[in-house]
C-alpha cells in the first residue's frame, strides 16, 4: 500500500457520503414538492355521472389544499374501459391519476378483450366513496306508487319497460341483470356512454328506469324529476330515509353498491403515489367534501394501498360470479 492510497480511500468515502446525503436531500425535496405542477385525473365517463359527482368536489378541495390544480379529464366510452385504457398507457410520471369505479372490476368478465389489465397496468391508491345503488323511474312514464306496485306491473308486462345504464358491463347494467335474475322478470337494457347521458334520457322520458348510483341521482330525486323506489342493501340511506331498502322488500341478496377509487399508472414514482394518497385523503375529509358525500348517501371508506388492493381483488371475485350466474351479455 502506498502512502497516498489511504488518502484517496478517504476521499472516496467522503464522496460516497456526500452523494448519499445529496440523494437523501433530493428525495425529501422531491417528495415535499409534489405536486409541482397541475395534475390530470382521467375520469372514464362523461360529465354529469356518478364518478363526476365525487371527482369534482374532491378536485376542488385537492386544488385548494395543495395550491396546484387537479384537472378532470372526462374520457367516456365503452363502459368506462376506454378511459381506463388511456390512463393505463399514460406516462408514469406522477402527474396522471385515474378515478375508476366498481365497473372496472366487472369489465374483465364482460369484454372478450381489453387493451389494459386493471391489476397489471394500474396501481390502486385510495378508495374514496361507497354509495348504494338506487332504482329510479321516470314518474311520468312509470305510474307506480311504490316498489310493490312497480314489481307487479313488471311481472305482468315482460319486456314492456327498459332501463338505461352507463354502458355494457357497468354496475348499472349488472344491477339490472341481477334484479331480473332475483325477481324473475324481464326488462330491456339500453346502454349509454355514461351514467350522465342515461340519467338525462331518463329524465326526458326516453327510457323508463335506471339502476343508478345514489350520488348522481340524489339531486333529481329531491327535485322530483325521478322517483326512487328502492336502495340496495340491508339498510336505508340516511340521505333518503323514506326510500325502502332491498332487504325489507324481500330481496335480501340484492346488494349492489357503486364505489369510486383512484389509481396511478403502474410505475409512477412511489413518493408521488404516497403524496397523492395523503392529499386525496385530506381533500375527502374536508368539511366541504363531507357535506357532499353526506348529501349523496355516500361513505368515505378511506382504504389505501394494500387495503384498497385487497378490496379490488374481492370485487373481481364477486362480479365474476354475478356475471356467470346472471348470464349477462354485452348488448
Amino acid at each position: 500500500m502506498t502512502p497516498s492510497q489511504p488518502f484517496f480511500d478517504r476521499r472516496g468515502v467522503l464522496k460516497l457520503a456526500a452523494s448519499a446525503a445529496a440523494a437523501s436531500v433530493w428525495h425529501v425535496q422531491a417528495q415535499s414538492s409534489w405536486p409541482a405542477k397541475p395534475v390530470t385525473m382521467i375520469v372514464p365517463f362523461p360529465a354529469g355521472g356518478g364518478t363526476d359527482a365525487f371527482a369534482r368536489p374532491m378536485s376542488a378541495q385537492f386544488s385548494r389544499l395543495t395550491g396546484k390544480q387537479l384537472i378532470i379529464d372526462n374520457r367516456g366510452g365503452a363502459g368506462g374501459t376506454l378511459g381506463a385504457g388511456i390512463a393505463a398507457k399514460s406516462a408514469p410520471d406522477g402527474y396522471t391519476l385515474f378515478m375508476g369505479a366498481v365497473h372496472h372490476t366487472i369489465a374483465p368478465f364482460m369484454y372478450a378483450k381489453l387493451d389494459y389489465d386493471l391489476e397489471r397496468d394500474l396501481t390502486p391508491l385510495i378508495l374514496v366513496a361507497n354509495v348504494p345503488q338506487v332504482l329510479v323511474v321516470n314518474p311520468k312514464k312509470v305510474d307506480a306508487a311504490d316498489f310493490k306496485t312497480f314489481l307487479e306491473f313488471v311481472k305482468k308486462n315482460p319486456a314492456r319497460l327498459n332501463y338505461g345504464s352507463a354502458g355494457g358491463g357497468t354496475s348499472h347494467h349488472l344491477a339490472g341483470e341481477l334484479f331480473k335474475l332475483q325477481t324473475k322478470t324481464f326488462i330491456t337494457h339500453i346502454p349509454y356512454r355514461g351514467a350522465g347521458p342515461a340519467l338525462q334520457d331518463l329524465i326526458a322520458g326516453n327510457v323508463d328506469m335506471m339502476f343508478d348510483g345514489l350520488g348522481s341521482s340524489a339531486s333529481h330525486i329531491k327535485s322530483g324529476r325521478v322517483k326512487a323506489l328502492m336502495v340496495s342493501g340491508s339498510k336505508r340511506s340516511p340521505a333518503f330515509p323514506d326510500v325502502p331498502c332491498s332487504a325489507e322488500l324481500g330481496l335480501p341478496d340484492y346488494t349492489v353498491s357503486t364505489w369510486y377509487g383512484v389509481w396511478a399508472p403502474k410505475g409512477s414514482p412511489a413518493d408521488a403515489q404516497a403524496r397523492a394518497m395523503e392529499e386525496i385523503r385530506k381533500a375527502c375529509q374536508t368539511e366541504e367534501a363531507k357535506a357532499v358525500w353526506a348529501s349523496q348517501g355516500a361513505e368515505f371508506p378511506n382504504l389505501t394501498g394494500a387495503q384498497f388492493d385487497a378490496f379490488i381483488k374481492g370485487e373481481l371475485k364477486k362480479w365474476s360470479q354475478v356475471v356467470k350466474s346472471s348470464g349477462a351479455k354485452l348488448d
